[in-house]
């Protein structure tokens, strides 16, 4: 929903900040850059729960079996 908006305005610098997914990009943020980006990441990482985390898992490991038998 907000991936449109002008990455020239204020929210859309923090959207930029926030999806960026380039390590070499991350690596060479400003230290407010790096503060916006591990905000999120940690905020998104609170949000799993034990019940997803293991739901999430569970898929992984059934992909991981069709793929290598």
């Amino acid at each position: 929903m907000l991936a449109g908006i002008a990455p020239e305005t204020p929210l859309g610098r923090i959207v930029a900040i926030r999806s960026e997914t380039d390590s070499n990009v991350i690596k060479h943020f400003t230290p407010d850059q790096k503060r916006i980006y591990d905000e999120w990441r940690d905020r998104q990482a609170a949000a799993v729960t034990a019940e997803r985390f293991e739901r999430d898992m569970a898929d992984l490991e059934r992909m991981m079996a069709q793929l290598f038998g």
